[in-house]
Formats: C-alpha cells, sequence, structure tokens
C-alpha cells in the first residue's frame, strides 16, 4: 500500500467510525499530539485531515486505491 492509499484508508475509517464527528476527531488527535511532542503524528493527521475534507466536498479517492486499500 502507497502512503496515498494508506491515508485515503485511514480516512475513510474515521469517516466510518464517526460518522458527522470525524472534525472534532481528528482536531482531538492533532491537539493531544502536538501536545505530546510528536510532529510526524500531527503531519499524518492533518494530511488525513485533507483527505475526510476532500470526501466531505465529494472527492473520492481512485477505485484502486480503495481496492489496495481493502486487499493489503
Amino acid at each position: 500500500m502507497t502512503d496515498e492509499q494508506h491515508l485515503w484508508a485511514c480516512a475513510l475509517a474515521v469517516e466510518k467510525r464517526y460518522g458527522a464527528g470525524p472534525p472534532l476527531h481528528v482536531a482531538e488527535r492533532i491537539g493531544t499530539l502536538a501536545h505530546e511532542g510528536d510532529a510526524s503524528g500531527v503531519v499524518m493527521w492533518l494530511a488525513i485531515a485533507v483527505r475526510l475534507d476532500r470526501l466531505r466536498r465529494g472527492d473520492e479517492p481512485s477505485k484502486v486505491a480503495i481496492e489496495e486499500a481493502a486487499f493489503n
């Protein structure tokens, strides 16, 4: 799985788990990681937030990325 596929898979999983609440969950995760000094964790969750935003605007990951993420 590529990094991009992983980020989309994470975004889809967060959306599925939290329904209408992903923005709050993501903001809390970013805040916690920032407070702990985990810069790479913050960067990852910011990237997931971008993909969640794209999903909410109707952009979707490619079918190939979803299929590959599902099988890996």
